[in-house]
């Protein structure tokens, strides 16, 4: 491994079907106030909202509530959440759902005690990407997960939608404050997620192992534990999509998606989030879940990576889908592990084309417009080419 690095971790796991037997003494460590944040329906209808208003209220809790929380959250959304933080003093935000929840929910943590107006905000923590000082204020966060796929729960980023620009950027946060100092993590609560939503969540689990794992070329061994992670998803996602209500494998599908994007393997990586960048401004633009949003992308645009990086796809194409040699050139070998990926994509049921999720040629190159350019992994984007990719993906 080449250069240097720092790694802190400070969340809290509690994994496995009795997790929620940890939040009374988790809860013991806050005060009285707390902010429950999370999505809507499907909390109330899966019984999970009674649990912790229950546990709450035992621990003797002044429960405020954020509901409301959609997928791929709006930067409104999460000053409202801010705003609540502030107004009431809050002493902990318990995020309940996925990754969408739990991302707003740590930008409203730190934005709860920032001064300014919403262009104000966005441009210094998204557009500029600003952090928070050490010594500015920062409410704790912990959660509840109830959908895999962004890893959220144990690291500081958080992903929101600028309804006015249509961009969807990633406000960097703190290195340890804004990571939830708790998570709950019970496989349970994953049973009766839709196919739809399970496949796009596997698909993002994947998605940021290739793109730490699809960058740098010394001898890491980040890309020995990514590729492990790669092959525990991959065959995880399958034996769930055959059987749904399998808990070993929707287990490893909620551990999969901490492990994916926790920091440990893209620790001395270069790393390549340009595809989650473009995935991420089809989102802002039509609602779509991110994870499909990348599946739709992912032929086209590791078909421009490839040349650059083609004895990582030649790797990939050996480690992961164990794909024999037997006399293939790189160029072969890369092509036949790709084709694999393809493969498995259509297999669990990805989405393969940007038009199935509302996107339409003359929304090209707004999309790719808003798209940030970054200088990384095997190859750097212009936003021409950004053009080409989502071209090639409709």
């Amino acid at each position: 491994m080449l250069g240097d690095f720092t790694l802190t971790l400070p969340t809290r796991v509690h994994f496995g079907p009795h997790a929620l037997d940890a939040l009374p003494e988790e809860l013991s460590h806050y005060g009285k106030r707390v902010l429950l944040a999370y999505g809507g329906h499907s909390a109330k209808a899966s019984g999970l909202y009674d649990r912790v208003i229950a546990a709450l209220a035992e621990a003797g809790k002044e429960v405020f509530e954020c509901p409301g929380i959609t997928a791929n959250p709006t930067f409104t959304k999460v000053l409202e959440e801010a705003r609540l933080i502030r107004e009431n003093d809050i002493d902990l935000v318990l995020a309940v759902g996925g990754g969408s929840v739990i991302d707003a929910s740590k930008d409203a943590s730190a934005l709860a005690w920032q001064e300014g107006t919403y262009d104000e905000l966005w441009a210094r923590f998204y557009t500029h990407g600003e952090q928070v000082a050490p010594e500015d204020r920062v409410t704790p966060v912990g959660c509840i997960l109830t959908i895999p796929a962004t890893g959220s729960e144990m690291n500081r980023s958080g992903v929101t939608t600028n309804e006015k620009t249509h961009e969807k950027l990633e406000m960097v946060g703190d290195e340890v404050r804004t990571i939830p100092q708790f998570a709950l993590l019970d496989p349970t609560l994953t049973l009766t997620l839709p196919r739809y939503q399970m496949v796009s969540g596997c698909y993002d689990i994947l998605c940021h192992c290739m793109e730490q794992y699809f960058s740098g070329d010394d001898d890491n061994l980040s890309d020995y534990l990514a590729e492990g992670v790669m092959r525990a998803i991959i065959h995880a996602a399958r034996v769930a999509v055959a059987d749904p209500e399998n808990y070993e494998a929707r287990s490893n599908i909620m551990w999969c998606a901490t492990w994916g994007l926790n920091g440990v393997i893209g620790i001395g990586k270069d790393q390549d989030w340009q595809l989650h960048d473009l995935g991420q401004s089809i989102s802002a633009f039509t609602g779509a879940a991110h994870g499909m949003t990348l599946s739709a992308l992912t032929m086209a645009y590791y078909r421009h990576v490839l040349p650059a990086g083609l004895h990582r796809f030649a790797r990939f194409a050996a480690n992961v889908w164990d794909i024999p040699r037997d006399g293939k050139t790189d160029e072969e070998l890369a092509a036949a592990g790709l084709a694999e990926l393809e493969a498995w994509m259509r297999e669990i049921g990805c989405v393969m084309s940007i038009s199935e999720l509302g996107v339409t040629e003359d929304m090209i190159e707004d999309i790719a417009a808003v798209t940030p350019l970054e200088k990384s992994g095997y190859h750097a984007f212009t936003t021409e080419e950004f053009v080409e990719v989502l071209r090639e993906s409709l």
